[in-house]
């Protein structure tokens, strides 16, 4: 009765855990686009008034944020559904495919920014208005900064991708800002209009470069990559710890988004009763699960030193 009354207890934290980090998620992705829209309209304002190239780039990259966090919005209500009868696994995936889009509207951005600077560098233009780009430059640091600081909470809380994609993002234009910040300050104090497109295309540069890491994180994902080594190898020191397991094998994982999938075999003494057998996989999945809370678990049980045929690998594929 106990362990009845244990196992209850356990459903009821995980259901008030997931509320909880389903609103975090939720929380992150309005502010996202919140914050996105205002640095939009300053950012504008500003550009208009200095003409800057480097003030441009931090532009597009909001613009391109905007883009991504309304995405991102409509992708993590998409992955917090439950599982339904046409999706059984869930709608984790939702994540990465919302990342993945991120990866594209990122380049594609960039592509363009690096287009107009070596047009400009071509052609160089002097700024004009420069103490209100600076101004705009510093605010926008500001909001920021303190949007990264929530989004980080937010993502060290839930493990979504959609949301750290998301901080990746503004953490660039971070960067982004502060490059832009030292342009105007630069035009200021130097004579060198050349500067300000070069700074510009750099950024372009920099932001395909975050873009292409972006990409294969969510590849990853979308292509059922298995969890780390540091992770399987966890989950086996869990699994073969357990009284009267011999041996794990068949040790399969994937992610989608914030959502683990571990699948494995337990050998135990084939003489062992079914009840035993089954309350031993019980104690795995427990421990399992409470190492990875999100972790979708599945145990199959195995007469030791049954022969049977497993799948093998290649050596320079990991294997299990």
């Amino acid at each position: 009765m106990r362990g009845a009354a244990s196992a209850c207890f356990r459903d009821d934290d995980a259901v008030t855990i997931n509320a909880e980090h389903a609103r975090l998620r939720n929380r992150a992705t309005y502010a996202s686009v919140a914050v996105s829209v205002t640095l939009i309209a300053l950012k504008f304002t500003a550009w208009l008034a200095t003409g800057s190239v480097a003030l441009l780039s931090s532009l597009i990259d909001s613009l391109l944020d905007v883009v991504a966090a309304t995405v991102n919005l409509f992708a993590v209500r998409q992955a917090l559904e439950p599982a339904d009868r046409e999706h059984r696994f869930g709608h984790g995936k939702a994540e990465p495919l919302a990342a993945l889009g991120q990866s594209a509207f990122l380049a594609g951005g960039a592509l363009l920014l690096v287009f107009e600077a070596i047009s400009r560098a071509i052609s160089p233009a002097a700024i004009t208005h420069a103490n209100l780009g600076i101004v705009v430059m510093v605010a926008s640091l500001i909001i920021d900064g303190a949007l990264v600081l929530y989004q980080r909470y937010v993502v060290a809380k839930t493990k979504s991708l959609a949301i750290g994609a998301d901080e990746l993002h503004f953490r660039s234009d971070l960067v982004v800002n502060t490059a832009v910040l030292v342009a105007l300050i630069l035009d200021r104090l130097i004579d060198a209009p050349i500067l300000d497109p070069l700074l510009g295309g750099a950024i372009g540069l920099w932001i395909i470069i975050s873009s292409i890491g972006l990409f294969r994180l969510s590849l990853s994902q979308l292509m059922d990559r298995e969890l780390p080594d540091e992770d399987r190898a966890r989950i086996r020191e869990i699994a073969e710890a357990a009284r009267e397991v011999t041996a794990v094998h068949d040790l399969k994982t994937r992610a989608a988004g914030p959502t683990a999938f571990i699948q494995l075999h337990l050998e135990m003494d084939g003489a062992m009763d079914l009840r035993r057998a089954h309350e031993i996989a019980d104690g795995v999945e427990a421990q399992l699960r409470d190492a990875y809370p999100h972790a979708e678990i599945i145990i199959h049980q195995d007469p030791a030193g049954l022969e049977e045929l497993h799948q093998t690998f290649p050596p320079h594929v990991r294997a299990n």
